[in-house]
């Protein structure tokens, strides 16, 4: 018996992605149960986080998040893609082992730090690494120094991006906090939280996460989210209890049975969507939100992803926030066309950060079309 295997188009593949997201509607769910539910936010900037969760969260409170940092329950944290993130306590514990592989590919493949790092005792390094974070949280400088004292014949920033690495390792807070400067300082994981690294979590429960978050989803995608290669294998260990679908390109897309996914005539209401959002960053196939040449578009010279506008649930162009101490104005950049409508509702999303980020100031919202 020949069985069919559903496809599902473009549009489908996206209403499905927007609905693991919370991005179709925003939800009740609480600041951390959302981190939580998407497996942390990538968070290189400081303050991208809290633009994500109020994207997704009814009614967010900034300072919500801020006192999820201080209270020590969500953590930033380099992780997946070796990048740094924004997780619940428990993911720093139980994610950061089975991301391991990753990290240690970057530090024993990275062309600027490989070299620095062969012929030496890493254990040795590590120990002095954590004996220092954990006397007192380090910046990246203040590691080096020590390194060089320690190791002077050494290449001490090659040795502190090995604690970076292979040493799971926290921003401690006021970095991240909003409205807050601080520099980046870190402590390990385990002193900050009061816990191990947890020895019992499996990529066979990892699997089933990140398809609650993107799916669907096919192997190379969670290999990009993830930064693993080889990940095959759990999938087959998997399937008999995943859903099995085709996207229109015929690549193999897994899903779970119950997960929502919505028709492609299913609204998608414009959204202004963070800097460095998941949603754009966790799928080897982007194009279900937005194509490789607008990401081009989006990213800066330097590498940062600006904030995104959606409408009708795709990517259309950038915002960005300027805030002085007496003004706030939000700058819409649509890259393609927008209708009158969506425009308008591009704007009311605006106005809504605004209140959200400074109700104080005097607000402004620009409309400034790019080539």
């Amino acid at each position: 018996m020949t069985m069919t295997t559903t496809t599902l188009s473009r549009r489908e593949l996206n209403r499905a992605t927007l609905a693991r997201q919370h991005l179709l509607a925003r939800t009740r769910m609480t600041a951390r149960d959302m981190v939580g539910h998407l497996i942390g936010l990538q968070a290189q900037a400081p303050h991208a986080s809290y633009f994500g969760l109020w994207s997704r969260i009814e009614d967010f409170a900034f300072d919500d998040l801020s006192a999820l940092m201080t209270g020590r329950e969500v953590v930033r944290i380099a992780l997946m893609r070796s990048t740094i993130h924004l997780v619940t306590a428990e993911d720093a514990l139980g994610v950061r082992p089975l991301i391991q592989a990753a990290l240690s590919r970057d530090l024993f493949n990275n062309g600027t730090y490989r070299k620095g790092v062969e012929n030496i005792d890493l254990d040795e390094v590590l120990a002095v690494g954590r004996a220092l974070m954990e006397e007192s949280p380090r910046t990246g400088a203040q590691l080096r120094d020590a390194f060089a004292e320690r190791w002077p014949e050494r290449d001490a920033p090659s040795l502190a991006y090995a604690v970076r690495c292979l040493l799971p390792s926290v921003q401690v807070p006021p970095r991240g906090v909003w409205n807050r400067s601080g520099a980046i300082a870190h402590t390990t994981a385990e002193h900050w939280l009061g816990r191990d690294l947890s020895a019992e979590s499996t990529l066979d429960e990892l699997v089933p996460r990140y398809l609650n978050a993107f799916g669907p989803a096919s192997v190379k995608d969670m290999q990009k989210w993830s930064g693993l290669t080889k990940l095959r294998e759990v999938f087959d260990r998997l399937r008999p209890g995943l859903r099995v679908f085709r996207d229109e390109h015929g690549a193999e897309l897994f899903d779970l049975p119950d997960a929502p996914r919505p028709g492609a005539g299913t609204e998608a209401p414009a959204r202004l969507v963070a800097p460095f959002d998941n949603v754009l960053l966790s799928h080897a196939d982007r194009t279900r939100v937005i194509t490789e040449a607008q990401l081009k578009h989006a990213m800066t010279q330097n590498g940062i992803l600006r904030g995104s506008l959606f409408a009708d649930g795709f990517f259309v162009g950038c915002w960005d926030l300027v805030r002085t101490k007496k003004s706030a104005t939000v700058v819409l950049a649509p890259l393609e066309a927008v209708t009158a409508a969506q425009t308008a509702e591009l704007e009311a999303e605006a106005a809504r950060l605004l209140q959200a980020t400074d109700p104080g100031l005097v607000h402004e919202i620009r409309v400034a079309p790019e080539d």
